[in-house]
């Protein structure tokens, strides 16, 4: 198959589809975690080393993505969603005037958004269970910059 048709199969594809495949982000004995995007117009990519990471609660991500709309301010909202009512939400500027958390902050449209790196989970234990997390992150105009709804299938043994 050629690169061209390749393409064309892609944008097909694209254009044919209601919403972005589910990624699988780990999966191993007790521990599954999968994303699919919930901008209906743009998928990412996003990556973890192993399940086993998440339990130490500092462990490396791999993301990227490009930008569609410029990101001079930059806000997160997660939400935790059991049995499909939220029962958790949290809310953080992630880019400010003046006030910039994340070194990606003031990138405009069209730039690839590349980020690799440990994150830090402020909590104890991941809870068990089935569970969504998710996860918008909107700029100064309350345009989508990336969404993801996270399935958590989580069954560690923390005792």
């Amino acid at each position: 198959m050629k690169t061209s048709d390749l393409l064309i199969l892609v944008l097909l594809y694209i254009n044919a589809s209601t919403e972005w495949p589910t990624h699988t982000v780990c999966k191993e004995d007790n521990l599954e975690v999968y994303y699919k995007s919930c901008d209906p117009q743009q998928d990412f990519a996003f990556s973890i080393d192993r399940c086993s990471d998440i339990a130490t609660h500092t462990f490396n991500i791999r993301g990227a993505i490009v930008l569609r709309h410029n990101i001079k301010e930059l806000y997160a909202k997660v939400d935790l969603i059991i049995n499909g009512k939220t029962v958790l939400s949290y809310s953080e500027a992630l880019c400010e005037p003046g006030h910039s958390k994340l070194i990606f902050c003031g990138k405009k449209k069209g730039e690839h958004l590349y980020y690799e790196g440990p994150v830090t989970l402020g909590i104890k234990e991941i809870p068990q269970g089935d569970y969504i997390i998710s996860a918008k992150l909107t700029n100064e105009d309350h345009v989508t910059v990336a969404c993801a709804d996270f399935t958590v299938k989580n069954y560690l043994d923390y005792y």
